[in-house]
């Protein structure tokens, strides 16, 4: 489902990623951890289009991202079909990213509508379904503003899978929010979001990483320096960045 080779992403003289590559069965679900600034964030959002490549290749079932191009059978594609292409690529974002002048049921109509051409009352009763999957029923008239930082992240969160993406991203979902409203995210990101998609969960939340992915992926400088099963990873890992990690995310979890 997903293949990346070669994968270098610089902001002006700073290389962010440095020759990425990662492969990832349809259906799987990858964690990927690391230090803030190793780079994870920027691999997510290059796998969405939403950063441009400098060198390598991303593909995504069918579709190659290259530096300053996309293409679908050998075809670069056109704006408006990268737009498309987008709502095939579900992306959760630490920030929520919700437009504030919109209800909850506003955003979530907003892509399907506007992008998919759904008809309206299409996408308000597959919205108004998620909401209730999501125990957000009664916040359909609410604004972002009024919601608590989990209830906006589930918004966000069913603002993705109204596109029934083929693929989940989800960037530090839970950065934003407290120990309790962490743990309900965490519960409809494993129970709803993730399943039967490919997914890859960019998370410092480690023992949610260990009971939810098929393999961990540990970056550190832009770089790829361990890749396993969890289990690997956590109980015998290979690299010293991976050690230092995860010995400095026991001290944090220590109250």
């Amino acid at each position: 489902m997903i293949e990346i080779r070669g994968l270098c992403k610089s902001f002006g003289a700073t290389p962010v990623l440095k020759g990425i590559d990662l492969c990832m069965a349809a259906g799987s679900t990858i964690a990927v951890i690391g230090e803030s600034g190793s780079g994870k964030s920027t691999l997510v959002r290059c796998i969405n289009y939403l950063e441009p490549i400098d060198g390598g290749s991303i593909r995504v079932g069918g579709t190659t991202i290259l530096p300053g191009r996309v293409e679908e059978d050998g075809r670069a594609l056109s704006a408006r079909e990268v737009a498309r292409l987008r709502t095939r690529i579900g992306m959760v974002f630490q920030n929520f990213n919700l437009f504030p002048h919109l209800t909850v049921l506003g955003n979530i109509i907003e892509a399907p509508v506007g992008v998919l051409r759904w008809e309206k009352q299409r996408a308000i009763e597959s919205a108004r379904a998620l909401l209730e999957r999501v125990g957000l029923t009664d916040k359909a008239a609410s604004y972002p503003a009024t919601l608590s930082g989990g209830q906006q992240q589930r918004v966000a969160i069913v603002r993705a899978l109204i596109m029934d993406p083929a693929v989940m991203l989800f960037d530090e979902p839970t950065s934003a929010l407290d120990p309790r409203l962490t743990d309900e995210v965490l519960t409809v990101i494993r129970d709803l979001a993730i399943r039967d998609r490919t997914s890859i969960i960019v998370t410092h939340e480690m023992g949610f990483a260990r009971n939810v992915a098929s393999e961990i992926v540990v970056i550190a400088e832009g770089r790829i320096v361990e890749q396993g099963p969890p289990d690997q990873i956590f109980r015998a890992p290979r690299s010293r960045a991976t050690r230092q990690l995860l010995q400095y995310s026991r001290r944090e979890a220590v109250p």
